[in-house]
């Protein structure tokens, strides 16, 4: 029978901001780091589980009507971007906020 040999590294794919990339590459520099695996790593074996802090916002669901014309462009910009229907939606109401901020409001039919 051969030995099993444990893996030396594991593969982990998982999605970034693009921001953060250049940070990475400056801490590559200034750590003296071959590769962003070797900047990762450091990264990790420097975090303590006490210093995890949930930063997200709490969500909560809810159910709107659209019209069949707003659904239809929400998924082809949703699709056009790799994104969720709910990050393109939330980007719209975001967008509202700072948006004719001084205008009244307006009523939309559908």
């Amino acid at each position: 029978m051969t030995a099993r040999v444990k893996p030396v590294s594991t593969p982990l794919t998982f999605d970034l901001p693009i921001s953060l990339f250049s940070k990475i590459e400056s801490l590559r520099v200034r750590h003296g780091l071959g590769t962003i695996s070797d900047t990762v790593r450091l990264a990790v074996e420097s975090f303590g589980l006490g210093q995890y802090r949930d930063v997200s916002d709490p969500t909560r669901q809810i159910s709107v009507r659209l019209t069949v014309q707003q659904r239809t462009t929400l998924k082809r910009i949703a699709r056009k971007h790799r994104a969720s229907v709910g990050e393109v939606l939330r980007q719209a109401i975001h967008a509202l906020e700072t948006k004719n901020a001084g205008d009244k409001r307006r009523r939309i039919d559908g």
